[in-house]
């Protein structure tokens, strides 16, 4: 890859990325997000968002409403033009045309780079992605991102998201908090990387906060050029299921005896979900998709296999049983859905 500098670049460039779209900015992970990137002072997020959509959007983001249902993507172009990033947020059973349609307008609109709703697998495992039936659609987006040669794409690996996994369900994380159960995959010592849906904000804020390019070639400073094609690797915890339950029960003031704890294998809970999902019971997707990520082979822990970009992008240290608490309420309250 060619290396570019800012100082090379035409008359009024500016090394910085000033105004990003967010396709989703009312969602989970969106709003935190579009709250970090205005709380740098450095970005005019604008929302992209449908006629009717009802969302309520972080207060100092823009909306610009299109309908990019049908074939025409004249609007949305035009809603695109003159933005620097495009980040898409959607639900990861999401319809792919959706999220191709919003990429071939990024590349018509000429925007140098897309989050293509990659929020979560380490991007780079090929087993780990086939196993948990994401492969084909990040090699789709990705390539069709390639193929315009307009846009760079931007992947973030931050696996599951922690408070809304643990407050999920026993498909995820493995707690039902109304019932007071906890299923261990195998003996529960399995560590992963998880992430709090603040932490997937203000990495991505720091991250479009950084200069673009290098100024020359003697600039050492990290940009978000060198980001491009590839995967940003950010944590909040690593953690196995026995450590989640050691912070949840300092948080709920409980012990084991408190609780209906029973074991089963997370390849076979993988197993399972793959035999329903065949059968056409998609609501097995969620067990099938967590169970693969608690194999004992580390698939999960990519912190000890890559390394983290925490520091670069100056993520700070985040209080477990804190999130421990959001996950316990929300779990305790059913706000999420139980499966995809």
């Amino acid at each position: 890859m060619v290396v570019e500098y800012g100082n090379d670049q035409p008359h009024g460039f500016s090394n910085r990325i000033e105004k990003v779209a967010i396709v989703g900015a009312g969602g989970q992970v969106g709003k935190y997000i579009a709250e970090h990137l205005l709380k740098t002072g450095k970005h005019i997020v604008t929302a992209i968002a449908r006629p009717s959509s009802t969302s309520k959007l972080p207060e100092g983001v823009q909306v610009t409403r299109v309908d990019y249902s049908g074939d025409d993507d004249a609007a949305l172009v035009e809603a695109l033009r003159g933005q620097q990033v495009l980040i898409i947020t959607m639900s990861v059973t999401a319809p792919s045309d959706t999220i191709s349609k919003l990429v071939r307008a990024a590349a018509k609109a000429r925007i140098p780079y897309v989050l293509p709703n990659w929020f979560g697998h380490d991007a780079t495992n090929d087993t780990l992605c086939n196993d948990s039936l994401l492969s084909h659609n990040r090699d789709s987006i990705c390539a069709e991102i390639e193929s315009f040669g307009v846009s760079s794409y931007l992947l973030l690996v931050c696996n599951f998201w922690y408070e809304f996994s643990l407050g999920g369900g026993p498909d995820r994380y493995g707690f039902d908090f109304k019932k007071r159960s906890f299923v261990l995959f195998d003996n529960g010592n399995v560590a992963t990387n998880t992430s709090t849906w603040p932490q997937c904000g203000q990495a991505i804020a720091n991250l479009l906060s950084l200069k673009e390019f290098p100024d020359d070639e003697t600039d050492p400073s990290p940009t978000l050029s060198q980001f491009r094609n590839s995967s940003i690797y950010i944590s909040s915890f690593r953690l196995s299921q026995r450590d989640m339950f050691e912070s949840v029960k300092r948080v709920t003031s409980t012990t084991d005896v408190d609780w209906t704890i029973t074991h089963e294998s997370a390849e076979q809970r993988w197993k399972d979900g793959q035999a329903a999902l065949q059968q056409g019971n998609m609501k097995a997707f969620t067990k099938m998709l967590y169970s693969r990520m608690f194999f004992p082979n580390g698939d999960g822990d990519y912190q000890s296999s890559r390394g983290l970009q925490n520091d670069l992008l100056g993520l700070a240290v985040e209080d477990l049983d804190e999130f421990t608490a959001i996950g316990v309420r929300m779990g305790e309250h059913g706000e999420i859905s139980q499966s995809h």
